[in-house]
C-alpha cells in the first residue's frame, strides 16, 4: 500500500483528504504543517506528498525547497486556493510535480495521485519483465526471448507499460487518457482504442501477455495469455 502524506493546516480539509485517500486504497499520513511533516519523514516512508501552500511556520514553498534541497525526489502534489499563473509557476519552479486548485474533486485527486505514483515507479524501475519479455523504458523497446528487439512509438510503449505494470487491473479509457495524454488533453478517448489495436497487431505472436477488452469498462493486460476473450 502506498503511503501519502497530507500536509495541511486546516484540520477539516486534512481529515477529509485522508478519508478520500483511504477509500482509494492509500495509507494517509496527516501533518498539520511543514515542520511536522519533516519530523514525520524520519519515522515513516512516504511515497507522495499532498501539500498545501498557505501554512503557518513553514509554508508549502519552503517545504518543497527543503525537501528537494535534501535530494528527496518523492512526488509532490500541491493543493491551494491560489490559482494564478504566477503561483503555479513558483510551485513548479520550487519542485512541485502537480498542482490542484481548491475546491478539489475527489475523483480527480485520486487520478492525479495515481498518475504521479505511476510516473515515479517508471522513473525508478525503468524496466519491466513479463515472462520472457522485457520492456525497457529508456529505449521504449520490448525484447522477447528469441525475437528481435522492437522499438515502439512513445505512447504505445507507455500504454503497454502501464497495463503490464498492473496485470489484471482494469483501466478505463479515461484513466489511460488522463495518465498518458494528460488531463488537459482534448484528444478523443477513442485514441486509446487505436493504440490498443496497434499493440495487439504488433504483439499478436507474443506468448507472455495479451490485452483484453472489458466490455463497457476498458482494458486490462493478462500475463501468459490467460483468460483469452
Amino acid at each position: 500500500m502506498f503511503s501519502v502524506m497530507v500536509v495541511e493546516d486546516d484540520a477539516v480539509a486534512r481529515r477529509l483528504t485522508c478519508q478520500v485517500l483511504r477509500r482509494g486504497g492509500y495509507e494517509p499520513i496527516p501533518a498539520s504543517d511543514g515542520n511536522e511533516a519533516l519530523s514525520l519523514m524520519d519515522r515513516y516512508h512516504v511515497d507522495l506528498f499532498i501539500l498545501d501552500i498557505m501554512m503557518p511556520g513553514m509554508d508549502g514553498f519552503e517545504f518543497i525547497r527543503t525537501v528537494r534541497g535534501s535530494r528527496f525526489e518523492t512526488p509532490i502534489l500541491m493543493t491551494t486556493a491560489k490559482g494564478s499563473l504566477s503561483d503555479k509557476r513558483e510551485a513548479f519552479r520550487a519542485g512541485a510535480d502537480d498542482y490542484m486548485v481548491k475546491p478539489i474533486e475527489e475523483e480527480e485527486l485520486l487520478l492525479r495521485v495515481s498518475a504521479l505514483l505511476r510516473r515515479a515507479k517508471i522513473a525508478t524501475e525503468r524496466r519491466l519483465t513479463v515472462g520472457r519479455s522485457t520492456l525497457n523504458y529508456d529505449a521504449f523497446s520490448v525484447t522477447e526471448e528469441g525475437a528481435p528487439e522492437q522499438i515502439l512509438p512513445q505512447k504505445e510503449f507507455l500504454l503497454l507499460f502501464q497495463l503490464l505494470s498492473y496485470p489484471g487491473k482494469i483501466f478505463t479509457r479515461r484513466q489511460l487518457m488522463d495518465e498518458l495524454w494528460g488531463m488537459e488533453s482534448e484528444t478523443d478517448e477513442r485514441t486509446v482504442d487505436v493504440h490498443i489495436k496497434r499493440l495487439r497487431d504488433r504483439f499478436a505472436g507474443n506468448r507472455d501477455f495479451e490485452i483484453v477488452t472489458i466490455r463497457g469498462l476498458g482494458y486490462r493486460a493478462n500475463p501468459t495469455g490467460e483468460e483469452k476473450k
